[in-house]
Parts: C-alpha cells; sequence; structure tokens
C-alpha cells in the first residue's frame, strides 16, 4: 500500500504539504493541489484517519465496518445492521455504517472505509443475493452477511431457505393439504431455487405426488408483485378455489394473495390457507387473520458476522443459518 512518503516522491513535494492536501488546507496553490491530488490517484492512496485518532486518543479500539449495499435504505434488512451494532458494542468494539448507493458508487464508498483501516469489514445486502466484491477489498478481513460471492475463501452468513421451507412443508402437510397453489420468487432470485427445493423434498418424503401441485415463478421487478392477481382469478370462480393452500414464495406476495382473496369472498384459512416467508419488518405483525410465515434470521446473520471478526473465527464459505417457522392463523 502506497504511504504519505510516496505521494510527496511522485508530486515533488514534502510531506507537510501533502498533508495539508488531503486535510484541505489552505495555502496551497492549485497548481500544487492538482500534482498531488495526482499522485494520490495515481499510487490509489488511501489517508490513514485512524492513525490520527490513535495519536489524539491513545489505545486504539477495535472497529468493525459495515458496508451496506440496499441494506440501510429499505426497511427489510435493517435489523441485521442492529445486530451488527448490538454485538459490537456488547464485546467493547466500535461499528460505523457506509452506504453503497450503487455499483458505480461502490469506489468511492470503499476508499472511504479503507480511509478508517477498520479491524474488520462486514459486506451486507438487502435480499439474499451474489455479489462481486470490489477490487480494493481483496485480501482485507471481509464477512459476507446477506449474501455470497466466488471467492470460496470468504466466510458468508446467509438463511437455510432451504430447511426453512421445508420445515413449513412438513407443517402444512400435517394439518390436512392437499392441493397446493405455488407463487415463488423470480427463478433467478438465489432464494428461489432453495425454496421451491425444500417444498419438493418434503412433499415427496410425504409420499404425495407433485401432480397434485400448481406451481409458478413470479417475473423478475417489483411491478410484478401483482401478477398473483391475474393468476388467482383462473384458480378462483364462484367465490371457490381449486387450490387448499397458497404457498408464497415471500410476505410481499402474500400481502396481495390476502387482498385478492378476501376481496372474492374467499376466507382465510376457513377456504384457503395461505403461507408466507421472511417475516417482514413492520409487515408480517399486520395480517389480518395473522400470516402463518417463516422468519429471516436477519438479527442472527447479523450477529454470527459480527462475532465472527471479534472472536477471529478461521472458518470459511457459506454458514447457513435457521429459519424457523412462526405458527399463526392463517395456516
Amino acid at each position: 500500500m502506497a504511504s504519505l512518503k510516496d505521494v510527496a516522491n511522485m508530486a515533488g513535494v514534502s510531506l507537510m504539504t501533502v498533508s495539508r492536501v488531503i486535510n484541505h488546507a489552505e495555502h496551497v496553490s492549485p497548481t500544487t493541489r492538482e500534482r498531488v491530488q495526482k499522485a494520490i490517484e495515481a499510487l490509489n492512496y488511501v489517508p490513514d484517519y485512524s492513525a490520527r485518532k490513535i495519536r489524539s486518543q491513545g489505545a486504539k479500539t477495535s472497529t468493525i465496518a459495515i458496508l451496506a449495499l440496499d441494506t440501510a435504505t429499505t426497511p427489510f434488512s435493517v435489523e441485521m445492521l442492529l445486530a451488527i451494532e448490538q454485538t459490537a458494542r456488547e464485546r467493547s468494539w466500535n461499528s460505523f455504517l457506509i452506504n453503497i448507493l450503487s455499483s458505480e458508487d461502490a469506489e468511492r464508498a470503499v476508499r472511504h472505509l479503507l480511509a478508517q483501516r477498520p479491524d474488520g469489514i462486514i459486506f451486507t445486502t438487502m435480499g439474499l443475493r451474489h455479489v462481486i466484491l470490489p477490487e480494493a477489498l481483496a485480501g482485507k478481513q471481509v464477512v459476507l452477511a446477506n449474501c455470497v460471492t466466488d471467492d470460496e475463501t470468504l466466510p458468508c452468513y446467509i438463511p437455510d431457505d432451504f430447511a426453512g421451507q421445508y420445515q413449513a412443508t412438513q407443517h402444512l402437510i400435517a394439518k390436512g393439504y392437499r392441493r397446493p397453489l405455488c407463487f415463488w420468487l423470480p427463478e433467478m432470485a438465489l432464494a428461489s431455487k432453495p425454496r421451491r427445493a425444500g417444498f419438493i423434498q418434503a412433499w415427496q418424503e410425504a409420499g404425495l405426488s407433485l401432480d397434485e401441485v400448481q406451481q409458478y415463478h413470479m417475473a423478475m421487478g417489483d411491478e410484478h408483485y401483482t401478477d398473483l392477481v391475474t393468476l388467482l382469478d383462473r384458480h378462483c370462480t364462484e367465490g371457490a378455489a381449486d387450490f387448499d393452500v397458497l404457498v408464497c414464495g415471500n410476505d410481499r406476495i402474500a400481502f396481495v394473495a390476502y387482498q385478492t382473496l378476501l376481496a372474492r369472498g374467499i376466507s382465510i384459512p376457513q377456504q384457503v390457507a395461505v403461507l408466507g416467508y421472511d417475516n417482514l419488518v413492520g409487515v408480517g405483525e399486520l395480517f389480518l387473520p395473522p400470516l402463518t410465515t417463516v422468519q429471516l434470521p436477519h438479527h442472527e446473520i447479523g450477529r454470527q458476522a459480527a462475532l465472527h471478526l471479534i472472536e477471529g473465527r478461521t472458518h470459511v464459505g457459506v454458514q447457513q443459518l435457521a429459519c424457523p417457522l412462526l405458527k399463526r392463523v392463517s395456516l
């Protein structure tokens, strides 16, 4: 990694001049400032702000940096961020958050983060997804939370979606349902395949035929949630449905399903049971009747990712965390 001295040598100025430019001090000519900035960019120099804190405050407190891709800009995954902060605080670590607002914004966010010289980095996303980490993070102490990457040497903490759906399907089978209609997440969504596979395995292990199951995948894009309305119109006639349980890819699908079924005079769960997935913050508790769903372990993902860094865990690869079934009224 380039040093302050390297920048000074390339720009042909003193260390003090480089420091003044970095700290936006006055009394530096525009020509000199431009020369120093070009040297900083050419050398990919990252100022060490943490060194200043050590000199001014004494002993350094260990710090976790959180890179949040959409995580902090939606209500759905914020519990994961709160768990990281809480766990760090419990162990007398500091934490700070930097948002990545777009793929083009990643370089700026990473440079800002690395300037603080954190002891470990947690990369989080809203919604389970595959990510390509910024090159500047190569070789750093990075843990992934709610996402995976091609680098098998990195630890990743994600939901066990297969087991979550498997357990939920066992529950609906035990309740006597035999004619499911499934509206899964888009096929390209990372969580979609294990959830559908969990359903199929539980269904077949019970000796039931998939011929009795009607399965569809939602198209990619939020605008396609309401496609379920048209689908349900085809399967509901004169206040009756040709299925006895609706298995929803997530709670947002279940929200559309509730409105559609109830508006057509179909009662839940007396005529049709509904199963969700995610237990979305601020949404899951508002269904009437209360929605049976599967809990995404966002809090535990955040906690385990933080503990991975704090405890100096050495295992790598994907670590799957349990998704418990929340039994309510709709199923």
